[in-house]
């Protein structure tokens, strides 16, 4: 490039350079997954080139969580500590906050078109701050007793001019954007912050657990041209939608794993743990001709050790069946309730630990009428090789978040001028007294 040619380009500014998203965090970070199966945490560092490595790794089974709320606060303290201190031993770091995901209290959407008067000058940071408040004070107002997770901005318009991404320096008379609003029920976050500070934590964030998994899960093409996240759990399905690099839409439907682990226990009377068993070793939604020859050892609940009965395999066949198709059933109807069309594309990646069960993927995309693929966590530096299949697409989706991929505006602070909600209050009243 001449020096004539540069003079043009902006100071500072390299046109060969790619764009890479303003890490959030410096210096060594942690996430946690509180799910109902199990407890994941993440100690991670970003890298002088942009990259996330994992310097700790610690998982626990799931005690004391159903549907990722709490419903024992001891319980859930004790799996968390655990799992917290195995990370932060294999880092050789302390935490004092951790980035947590959200999968409680029943998590909603809601889309918001705000229009701010602008009178011909430039938009400025605080004109998309004040459309970003604006689409906050309509959900909070919307929906009482409830908190405001994400507020994530969708796309602006300056005047007449649609499908700006970053609006600031424009001119216009009238800034109008798209917002997404992503909450939960108050007390639910309540209680889990509350069970965090038990564990001398604080919450830095809360993130929605299919949008994480999503992030860890989707290409960059299925994020652009549009794709949907299953995320099948252990105490529910979580879906988000994506396009334009966006997240367009999040629910959660009240199906998970451990749904079909407890209908084998009570169609067999078979112990919990021996109905996981089956599920996992002998499970799948497709029969088979062998099926009604193979005979399967199953344990009686409360019985002598040496008391068991033997059951076709066709049987478990046919008790997990009916509820994957009622969980895809539940999630073709939300998307189609969701009303986004053409805009969550054609594309379904399905991950979580449910999500493989055998012909789980063939069954989800003959009932959505989609293509169906399975999802896994794209590979960190230092992520042990257990922790790269689907069940934990959420907790290396959430080390990414807080690395700050998948941001928008990630070089400007959104929450500036947000006013305090009930949940940042109660925050700062456990931190000032635990």
């Amino acid at each position: 490039m001449n020096e004539l040619s540069r003079r043009y380009l902006p100071p500072g500014d390299d046109a060969d350079a790619p764009s890479r998203p303003r890490p959030r965090l410096s210096g060594p970070f942690g996430v946690l997954d509180v799910g109902t199966t199990k407890i994941v945490c993440i100690v991670g560092r970003v890298e002088s080139d942009a990259s996330v490595r994992v310097l700790g790794f610690g998982w626990q089974r799931g005690r004391g969580v159903r549907s990722g709320g709490i419903v024992d606060i001891e319980e859930a303290e004790r799996a968390i500590r655990a799992a917290v201190g195995q990370a932060e031993n294999e880092a050789d770091q302390r935490l004092k906050s951790i980035t947590v995901n959200l999968s409680c209290g029943a998590p909603e959407s809601r889309l918001y078109n705000v229009q701010w008067p602008v009178s011909g000058r430039a938009v400025t940071e605080a004109d998309v701050r004040r459309v970003l408040l604006e689409g906050r004070g309509r959900a909070a107002a919307q929906a009482p007793g409830r908190e405001i997770i994400h507020a994530l901005p969708l796309g602006f318009a300056v005047d007449d001019a649609e499908g700006i991404d970053d609006p600031r320096g424009l001119h216009c008379d009238l800034l109008s954007g798209r917002v997404h609003v992503v909450d939960a029920q108050r007390s639910a976050l309540m209680n889990l912050s509350a069970c965090v500070h038990r564990c001398d934590l604080e919450v830095a964030e809360l993130v929605s657990a299919p949008m994480a998994a999503g992030m860890a899960t989707l290409v960059e093409d299925e994020r652009q041209l549009g794709a949907t996240v299953i995320d099948m759990g252990g105490g529910g399905t979580g879906m988000a939608v994506f396009a334009e690099g966006q997240l367009l839409h999040t629910a959660h439907l009240p199906l998970g794993g451990m749904h079909v682990t407890n209908d084998i226990a009570r169609v067999l009377s078979a112990p919990i743990g021996d109905a996981e068993r089956l599920k996992t070793v002998y499970g799948s939604v497709h029969a088979s001709p062998d099926d009604e020859n193979e005979l399967l050892t199953v344990p009686l609940v409360g019985e002598e050790e040496h008391q068991f009965s033997r059951v076709p395999r066709s049987m478990v066949v046919n008790i997990i069946k009916p509820r994957l198709e009622e969980t895809f059933e539940l999630a073709k109807e939300r998307l189609e309730g969701a009303g986004l069309g053409r805009a969550a594309g054609v594309r379904v990646v399905l991950t979580g630990g449910a999500s493989q069960l055998n012909g789980a993927r063939e069954l989800a995309s003959r009932i959505l009428g989609r293509q169906v693929r399975l999802g896994r966590p794209a590979g960190l530096r230092g992520l042990p090789a257990s922790a790269g299949g689907p069940a934990f697409a959420t907790a290396v989706g959430l080390l990414a978040w807080a690395a700050g991929t998948g941001r928008t505006f990630a070089d400007l602070d959104l929450d500036a001028d947000r006013p305090g909600g009930m949940f940042r209050r109660i925050v700062n009243f456990l931190r000032d007294r635990v």
